[in-house]
Formats: structure tokens, C-alpha cells, sequence
């Protein structure tokens, strides 16, 4: 078992990875709720499953041990004063329209194990799970419609975005969308209340309960001093300030870099538009590239930001801070313009590194898996057609809890 936080980088040996296996939780996505749950479609759950499980076997076939949200969570809620603060402040997240139907889904969820509880709250609470209860107020009666009490949580499995691990520590996130907020309180508990994933001396940059939202897929540790974040549809400039400030104070990270991105939801993080595959090699959509509107910020001696302006070719600017002679971009989707829209939408930038020049990518990204091929990118391909449907990738599946150093 690999212990402790321990990630300075985006392509050192991946040791150990935080995912959570897609469940049931998707089978509470219809049309009606696509949009209040940030869906487009509705992956099919058995083949999501297998594929899921193809990706953590790769994993574990490189040496990566891999850990579950539901039994973290679990294992961190074990005593019954814990479980019971779970329950109440995961209701608390949530506009109920009487203190009755409260009530009944505490009755309903204490009498659970841990590990069904948590496997509950992801999965949402129907109305047909508490049979005998019945609206008791105007608004009751008018939602009753509505199959849920509390809504499921599709979006989990895209393990990237509640959290990040980044050097010694964790970042919390105030996620953008309320219906993904309680997806960060289950890493919240992980990290106060399960010392074998977080022991102590485990830092924290960032709170669940601050009040910028931030997000992990605009997250990248590009080094040991240098961590670039992206100003993004869902990660705001109050945020990534306020994470400077805590990450540049207490740690040996000396830079953060704020990559101006477009704020369109094929573009929505940082990393389904940029990752970094090698020691001088990036995945990247073409939109992005050429002059790109970057800040670096550090802290001056009174620790206020510093701030500066930088527009430069992108990989002048990645060269140049990290100290390279030059770095390599490998297009999505290469110089075909259908090509590099198709691949992009299946997230074929969204590359995980799980050792220099080592990644993991969806195998129906062809076009971009060639090109990382003939750049000397060793490419492990896993099946996408239902887990793609999600918008998502192979890094945004993944939570990287400890990297070796480079």
C-alpha cells in the first residue's frame, strides 16, 4: 500500500490513483434532467462498467495502486458520530421543502453501512426508497413528479474535478455547479477523517468551503516550483487567487501560471484542452494554440500577488519555464480540421500520463494516438464508447494521489 500525498509533477511514475467505478448513479439520468445534471447522454452502465474496469486494470498492470472513492469515504465514516455528521451536513447540501421529508431520508440513510450509505448518497435517493412517506406541504405535492429526494451524482467518476493532490497537499474544490458540490464533501472526509489516504502533516491549499469555485481539470503540476491552472468556464480568477496565495505561502512551489482559456464547454478545463505526456511533450487542441493569454503569479515579500502579463506562442512560454531548450506540441487530431473537433469532443487532449512518455487514452481517438506514436509516446488504449459519453477523459477519470519525483 502507498502511503501519503506526494505529487510534484504530471508525468513522474504514477504510484497511486483515486477513482470511482461509474454505478447506478447513471442510471438516473433521463432528458428531463440532462441539463440540471450537466449530461448529454446517458451511458449505457454494464458496458460503462467494463470499460472502467479495463482502465483500472491498465493501471494496475503498471505498477499503480488504485484506490475507490466509495471505500475511502467508507472507511473514513466508520465511527457512528462521523457517519452521523455525514448524513446531516451531505442533507444539509440539499433544499428540501419540509423538515419531514428530512427527517425520513436520515431515518432512511443511518440504517445504513457505511459503505451502502455512500454508495447511496452517489447513486441518489428515489422517491419510491421511502415508500410511506407523503408530501406534506404545497411544494411537496407539486414536485411530486419528480422521481428524487436527492439527486444521484453522474458526474463522480470524473474523479479529477472535486479534488487535486498537488505536492504535499490537497485542494478542496468549491465546484462551479451546485448539483456537483457534494461530490467534494465526500473527499473532505477523506481527507479529516481517513489517515491511511491523507496522514498526518497532510496539507490542505484549498477548502471546500471557500467561497471562489475552482476546479481539478484546470489543475496541472507542470514541476516542483511551477503549478498552472486555467481560467476557465468553471474556475474563477477570485479562485485561482486565493489558491496562489495558500499554495505559494506554504509550499516550495514558487509560480503558478493562468492559462486564459475559452468558456465553452468543449473547452471546459484546462486539461481537455492541454496535458503533458513527456519531459518536453504536450497534447493540445489546435484552437488554443499560437498567442495565448498567460499571468504568472508568485507572491512578493509581503505576500501579495505579483502579477504578470505574458503573450508569447505557447510553446515558447512552456519552453521557457521549464527550462527546455524547446517543447513539442502534439495536435488533437493533428492538421485535419474535422479530425482534430471529432477527437477533441471525445477528449483526445485528455491524456493520462502514468510515467514520462507513458499515457493512457481512449482507443477511438485514433488519429491523435498515431501522432502520439510517432512522437515516441508510448500510447495504452482503453474502450470509450459509453464511459465518452460523459465528456470526459482518461485524466479526468483519474485523481493522481502519489507520483515518484522526477
Amino acid at each position: 500500500m502507498v502511503r501519503g500525498v506526494h505529487n510534484y509533477s504530471e508525468i513522474g511514475k504514477l504510484n497511486k490513483v483515486l477513482l470511482h467505478r461509474i454505478g447506478g448513479e447513471v442510471d438516473g439520468l433521463v432528458p428531463d434532467n440532462f441539463a440540471r445534471l450537466l449530461f448529454d447522454d446517458i451511458p449505457y452502465l454494464k458496458v460503462a462498467q467494463q470499460e472502467h474496469d479495463r482502465f483500472a486494470d491498465i493501471l494496475r498492470k503498471n505498477g499503480v495502486e488504485v484506490v475507490y472513492y466509495v471505500d475511502e469515504v467508507a472507511k473514513a465514516i466508520e465511527k457512528p458520530d462521523i457517519k452521523d455528521r455525514f448524513i446531516r451536513e451531505m442533507l444539509d447540501e440539499v433544499n428540501f421543502s419540509s423538515r419531514g421529508v428530512k427527517e425520513a431520508i436520515y431515518a432512511y440513510l443511518i440504517a445504513m453501512t457505511p459503505h451502502d450509505l455512500v454508495n447511496k448518497v452517489i447513486a441518489g435517493i428515489r422517491k419510491t426508497d421511502i415508500p410511506d412517506y407523503k408530501p406534506r406541504t404545497l411544494a411537496e405535492k407539486i414536485n411530486e413528479a419528480y422521481p428524487f429526494y436527492l439527486d444521484p451524482m453522474p458526474n463522480m467518476y470524473f474523479t479529477r474535478d472535486q479534488a487535486a493532490c498537488v505536492g504535499n497537499g490537497v485542494t478542496i474544490h468549491h465546484m462551479s455547479t451546485a448539483t456537483r458540490r457534494r461530490e467534494s464533501m465526500l473527499f473532505r472526509y477523506i481527507y479529516e477523517f481517513n489517515s491511511d489516504f491523507a496522514p498526518a502533516g497532510t496539507e490542505k491549499w484549498y477548502d471546500y468551503n471557500d467561497p471562489f469555485s475552482l476546479e481539478g481539470g484546470d489543475i496541472l503540476v507542470l514541476s516542483k516550483d511551477i503549478v498552472a491552472v486555467g481560467l476557465s468556464q468553471r474556475t474563477t480568477a477570485a479562485g485561482i487567487e486565493r489558491l496562489t496565495k495558500n499554495l505559494l505561502a506554504e509550499s516550495d512551489f514558487r509560480k503558478v501560471l493562468v492559462f486564459n482559456i475559452p468558456k465553452r464547454r468543449a473547452f471546459m478545463h484546462l486539461d481537455t484542452v492541454l496535458t503533458m505526456v513527456d519531459h518536453d511533450k504536450f497534447t493540445i487542441h489546435p484552437e488554443i494554440e499560437g498567442p495565448l493569454q498567460i499571468y504568472e503569479l508568485s507572491l512578493k515579500a509581503n505576500e501579495e500577488i505579483k502579477l504578470k502579463s505574458i503573450t508569447e506562442d505557447l510553446d515558447d512560454i512552456l519552453a521557457k519555464e521549464l527550462g527546455l531548450p524547446g517543447v513539442r506540441l502534439i495536435r488533437c487530431g493533428g492538421d485535419d480540421v474535422m479530425a482534430a473537433q471529432r477527437e477533441q469532443w471525445n477528449d483526445g487532449s485528455n491524456t493520462l500520463c502514468i510515467a514520462p512518455g507513458k499515457v493512457i487514452t481512449y482507443e477511438r481517438n485514433y488519429v491523435t494516438n498515431d501522432l502520439l506514436d510517432k512522437n515516441g509516446i508510448e500510447v495504452l488504449t482503453m474502450p470509450s464508447s459509453e464511459l465518452s459519453r460523459g465528456r470526459g477523459g482518461p485524466r479526468c477519470m483519474s485523481c493522481p494521489v502519489n507520483r515518484d519525483d522526477l
